[in-house]
């Protein structure tokens, strides 16, 4: 990181000083921009990864994906398994560097077997397209069944999908069925909706109704309109009116 401005040096003193707790809950303050900036200096892992998401979202500071990257590698650099994830996102999509999904990749996988949820599910992603590795559905399931695991609900939606599809597992529609439900009940907003088509499927209109509901509450806007479009021509006329959601 760069060296200590004059604004910094009382704050690095004081930072050098402050117990873990104390210094957690500062760092995790959403006015402490100077103090997070302060410790990111010091080298402190926690710090970096905050300041790059800063940088990334322009969060109290000016957005700056050069930055933010260069805060990724600094706090990766301890082993920081948010931070390999972090920096295979900004490799996957190409912010504050070229993308390179191989890259992506490597740095997904390293996160991933220190245990992070997000960094299985990111790299149960790239197996299963083949993008940036090679493709290879049985890890692709396995990898999303391990951030599953941890209570993460869009690898639920995508172990669903897999059981649906036969992707990695063999074909299971009850297990699909119950994957889904987990998904839909952790609040994730595709697993509702997948859920509620299997229900609707199945003539559960009552209950279809209900997850659809809530699919579209906490959708984006973009793909609740999706959605909306998709509910439009749906056969029944409990499930058709609920396009007009609001």
């Amino acid at each position: 990181m760069n060296a200590f401005s004059p604004a910094q040096t009382w704050r690095v003193a004081a930072l050098t000083m402050m117990p873990p707790e104390q210094l957690h809950n500062l760092l995790a303050g959403e006015d402490a921009p100077e103090w997070v900036e302060a410790a990111a200096a010091c080298g402190i892992a926690a710090a970096q990864l905050r300041l790059g998401r800063m940088l990334l979202e322009g969060e109290g500071v000016a957005r700056d994906p050069r930055a933010a990257f260069a805060c990724f590698l600094c706090a990766a650099r301890s082993s920081d398994a948010d931070a390999r994830n972090m920096l295979g996102r900004c490799y996957e999509n190409g912010w504050g560097v070229e993308r390179n999904m191989v890259q992506a990749a490597a740095h997904y996988a390293l996160a991933a077997e220190a245990g992070l949820a997000w960094a299985q599910y990111n790299l149960g992603h790239i197996l299963l397209s083949g993008d940036g590795a090679p493709r290879d559905r049985d890890a692709a399931f396995a990898w999303y069944m391990r951030a599953a695991s941890q209570g993460h609900e869009r690898a639920m939606n995508l172990v669903a999908r897999c059981f649906e599809e036969g992707w990695g597992v063999a074909r299971n529609s009850a297990a699909a069925r119950n994957w889904y439900r987990k998904s839909a009940e952790g609040g994730y907003f595709r697993g509702a909706y997948n859920y509620a088509n299997l229900l609707a499927r199945d003539g559960c209109v009552t209950g279809a109704a209900i997850w659809f509901s809530r699919a579209l509450a906490a959708a984006p806007r973009v793909t609740r309109e999706l959605m909306a479009r998709t509910l439009r021509e749906n056969p029944e006329p409990r499930l058709r009116a609920l396009a007009d959601f609001k």
